[in-house]
């Protein structure tokens, strides 16, 4: 949850990006390895623990294959194809281990998993088989079969989550002066027009307002933020309060681009959702990935400010149920 703070350590909550292109917080090895601001990402330590729970069950299939074939359940004569199992499970764990963060390594595991699935189910017609155990090791292997394809899905998305945050940095060009922009985003009840999920925004004083924001199920979620430095037509930062539902912080820089073309905008945010980088993976899976979500935001932001509304197929014969024009679908999704 966002914890109250003063003086310097205020600004320590708000983004920084020295050093490193906009938008780019790790080089390219240090992506690659699964590496953020000098320690592993909370998907690539999730990996981690998947090659070595694979390493320690591949040994056991290797090293007792009977023993393991009773405890799962399935007749002792199969030990050859428990002991190959074994030997991809090890293989595919030091795969993992060497590149935490390549998804390739944890899809290789799902696409074990389906296999172990397979297998199973024909074990199933073995008259010598313990049908309680296979039911029994068949669930887990299908918990597994999930957790290995949400971290897999989390990998290939490129979500880097540290403690507990997912960060979201989106950057766009709007036709508009950078006080203009300012001046509509510095007014935080503007806010529900572009950002989908906010339901409103109220201001309660000169730095703090209070955000509902639709929950799952049609629940709703509130917090109360403060602004923890402005910047007339520069930047806004801001960020939850302790006790809030949501640990959010975030920023909104305005700089005027080249050639006077408009103005550069970039939000950098963070969320920390509870549940940490399993219920980020689960949101991303069923389409709610704040990176995504920011995204839209900002095509919406930018479509207000230019032509003073959010043009959509909503309700049109052909259009879809809820959509931004197929024109800023296509762009955001790219």
């Amino acid at each position: 949850m966002g914890r109250r703070t003063t003086g310097p350590e205020k600004r320590s909550r708000v983004p920084e990006r020295r050093g490193r292109p906009r938008g780019e917080e790790t080089g390219p090895r240090e992506r690659a390895q699964g590496f953020h601001k000098g320690s592993l990402t909370q998907e690539a330590r999730l990996a981690v623990g998947l090659g070595w729970f694979g390493i320690g069950l591949g040994l056991a299939e290797m090293l007792v294959p009977r023993r393991f074939a009773r405890t799962i359940g399935v007749p002792s004569q199969h030990r050859r194809l428990i002991q190959a199992m074994g030997v991809r499970e090890i293989v595919n764990g030091v795969g993992i281990l060497i590149w935490p963060s390549a998804a390739a390594g944890v899809w290789a595991r799902v696409a074990g998993d389906v296999i172990d699935l397979a297998c199973l189910g024909a074990a199933f017609t073995s008259r010598r088989a313990d049908r309680g155990r296979l039911a029994t090791t068949a669930g887990a292997v299908v918990g597994a079969t999930a957790l290995d394809l949400l971290c897999a899905q989390q990998l290939t998305r490129g979500v880097t989550t540290r403690e507990g945050s997912i960060p979201a940095v989106v950057t766009l060009t709007i036709n508009r002066s950078p006080d203009d922009l300012y001046t509509a985003w510095r007014n935080f009840t503007n806010l529900p027009q572009w950002m989908k999920h906010l339901k409103s925004v109220e201001v309660t004083g000169d730095r703090h307002s209070r955000w509902v924001a639709a929950g799952p199920a049609g629940s709703s979620v509130e917090w109360d933020a403060e602004i923890t430095e402005d910047r007339p037509n520069e930047m806004i930062a801001w960020r939850s309060l302790e006790g809030s539902d949501v640990d959010h912080s975030g920023v909104i820089r305005f700089e005027p681009a080249a050639g006077n073309r408009g103005t550069m905008v970039t939000v950098d945010m963070r969320y920390a959702l509870p549940g940490g980088t399993l219920a980020s993976a689960i949101a991303a899976w069923f389409g709610d990935d704040p990176r995504q979500s920011i995204k839209m935001d900002l095509r919406r932001f930018k479509q207000v400010m230019e032509t003073g509304e959010v043009i959509t197929t909503e309700g049109q014969p052909a259009g879809r149920a809820d959509s931004l024009s197929w024109k800023y679908d296509s762009a955001v999704r790219r």
